[in-house]
């Protein structure tokens, strides 16, 4: 007899929420770094400050997200899918996962060594311990490099999935994007 366990043709409200959540922290991000670029010292460095709670925030979901992904399947993709667009689509999911655990965690890093581990504020509600290194600006210059680069590679990545995602809504229509759309 076969099982009557459905199969889910959606990712679920918590993964649904998630990615939204983070997409949309990710996007602030970018925005909070690129206008801190031209901005006076004491803008600069609220914008930088807001930066780095989002990044801590984003940290904190994406790792949430992993551990949920990791217990929760995904549902499947749609069989007119090519093997090469399931393989370049678990391949970007897999990357995600990497850089947003690892963009946020260089940057406290970079924070940490920057400063001599004086705490993150998270938006004026509390302080996040920084991490007990010694000033460093070799290491500083070090971590900001790598964060710099792993932001690039973010970036270049969230476009390829933006392309993705508007290739199978506007030109497939095989509701590959309705498996993560809010109310589908």
């Amino acid at each position: 007899m076969k099982s009557a366990i459905p199969i889910v043709r959606r990712y679920g409200l918590g993964a649904i929420t998630l990615h939204w959540l983070i997409a949309v922290l990710i996007l602030v991000n970018i925005g909070l770094a690129w206008t801190a670029e031209g901005a006076t010292r004491a803008d600069k460095m609220a914008l930088i400050g807001n930066h780095k709670a989002v990044g801590l925030l984003i940290l904190v979901l994406s790792v949430t997200r992993l551990a949920w992904r990791l217990v929760h399947d995904a549902p499947p993709f749609a069989k007119t899918l090519k093997r090469w667009e399931v393989s370049l689509a678990e391949a970007v999911h897999w990357t995600f996962y990497f850089l947003l655990i690892v963009l946020p965690l260089a940057g406290f890093v970079l924070h940490s060594v920057a400063t001599g581990g004086l705490p993150v504020s998270f938006f004026g509600l509390f302080d996040i311990p920084g991490l007990p290194l010694a000033k460093d600006r070799t290491s500083a210059e070090m971590f900001s490099e790598t964060h710099k680069i792993l932001a690039t590679l973010t970036m270049l990545l969230l476009a390829l999935h933006v392309a993705g995602a508007l290739k199978h809504l506007a030109i497939d229509r095989d509701g590959t994007m309705q498996r993560i759309l809010p109310g589908g």
